[in-house]
């Protein structure tokens, strides 16, 4: 099997801090004991990755790769996805069936798995208010998760127009932002058992902890720097306020599982590895739609 790999390898590469991502010829290494060398089909653009890029996850000798699914360590103090093959730790593999489009499942590897696995975890009873804050990578999928599982999904956006958009993907109601306040809308309804935070903005996240109703949780899965919060609520309310780093291996196959039975789509816009720094600028922007992938050609 050796013999038949390459001697080397195409990737994007930060060569320094805060510098763009550059196409690199680089060395193909075998894997050592507990390692796992994959070839790269499809690899997802996130927006943690501006942390290796402006070296805030840390640096790289040889330039800074960027990562897919395994963000702990993949492109950050080892080489990441942004290449045609990459080495994975043993216990980070995730087995992708093979009938699936390896550009659409990507992203479930990252947006994925962080929304599934966080809403899963918060204790939320079928049939209950569950409110989700944008819809963009992250709240597209996390409105599609939580309708599957069986809650009242309310979607939040301050884009006029999205109506349509986010009940298409099985919200139940619609909250024009701009127009309407969320907190005494969703008081309206009872108020909310969750609160999904997905889009980084922290005057839009701070008043939704008064939509919480008694013992409600405010989820922020959206990095967005300090948010203030009534805490006089919190308390005499009983709410509590939440994040969650993503998820292990097994919860990102129990999240392809679940996207595959539940027909859970993510909208994404490919790019090949040569245009990385393209999709990467496409990215920042804020109007990809929704998940920018590479794929290897």
């Amino acid at each position: 099997m050796a013999s038949s790999l390459p001697k080397t390898f195409k990737a994007a590469v930060f060569e320094s801090k805060d510098t763009p991502l550059v196409m690199k010829d680089i060395p193909l290494e075998l894997p050592k004991a507990g390692e796992v060398l994959v070839k790269v089909l499809a690899t997802g653009v996130c927006r943690s990755d501006v942390g290796v890029q402006d070296g805030s996850f840390g640096n790289s000798l040889r330039g800074q790769f960027q990562m897919c699914g395994n963000r702990a360590i993949n492109g950050v103090s080892r080489n990441g996805g942004y290449a045609e093959y990459v080495m994975l730790r043993r216990e980070a593999v995730v087995s992708v069936p093979k009938d699936v489009d390896p550009a659409a499942f990507a992203p479930l590897l990252c947006a994925g798995v962080t929304t599934f696995n966080s809403i899963r975890q918060m204790g939320i009873l079928p049939g209950e208010v569950v409110a989700i804050q944008g819809l963009g990578g992250l709240g597209h999928l996390a409105v599609q998760f939580a309708a599957k599982m069986g809650f009242r999904v309310v979607a939040l956006s301050s884009r006029a127009g999205k109506e349509a958009f986010a009940k298409n993907f099985g919200a139940t109601d619609y909250i024009d932002c701009s127009s309407e306040d969320p907190v005494a809308k969703l008081n309206s309804m009872g108020g909310a058992a969750l609160i999904v935070a997905t889009a980084p903005d922290p005057k839009a996240i701070t008043p939704l902890v008064g939509a919480l109703h008694p013992g409600g949780k405010l989820l922020i899965l959206a990095p967005c720097g300090e948010v203030p919060l009534d805490t006089t609520h919190l308390i005499l309310q009983g709410c509590s306020v939440h994040g969650w780093p993503s998820g292990a291996s097994l919860d990102s196959e129990e999240t392809i599982a679940f996207a595959q039975l539940e027909h859970v789509n993510c909208l994404i816009e490919k790019y090949p590895l040569q245009d990385a720094q393209k999709a990467y600028e496409h990215m920042l922007s804020g109007k990809a739609r929704f998940r920018a992938v590479l794929v290897m050609q």
